[in-house]
């Protein structure tokens, strides 16, 4: 275990997943990551009824888990770009499999 994961108190498998996907916004934050980098502002527009500080937060937490990388692009006006790291990547076949289960009838039963 790095020392990243146990600064944020990620002990077992299963904490860190629900640490990611816990929250509004992060499954979409990552799901549009998966296509390629992003940037703050192209998320604020995919995502216009999060509020600019739930994806502040929503992103910074996806850093700390090391599902994200940050990246300041120095150009004039700077800009902010997030890709996925290589843990990140690694969530892409599950994200796969949960997209093939087709949950949306089981959803409508409730």
């Amino acid at each position: 275990m790095t020392t990243k994961e146990n600064e944020v108190g990620l002990y077992c498998p299963k904490e860190f997943l629900l640490k990611m996907l816990t929250g509004k916004w992060k499954p979409c934050i990552f799901r549009y990551a998966t296509q390629g980098p992003v940037r703050f502002s192209q998320i604020i527009k995919l995502l216009p009824e999060a509020t600019r500080q739930s994806l502040t937060n929503a992103l910074r937490e996806l850093e700390e888990c090391n599902i994200l990388e940050r990246r300041v692009i120095k150009l004039k006006p700077l800009h902010v770009e997030y890709t996925l790291s290589e843990l990140g990547e690694e969530f892409i076949p599950i994200f796969k499999a949960v997209d093939e289960l087709n949950l949306l009838p089981v959803m409508q039963r409730k």
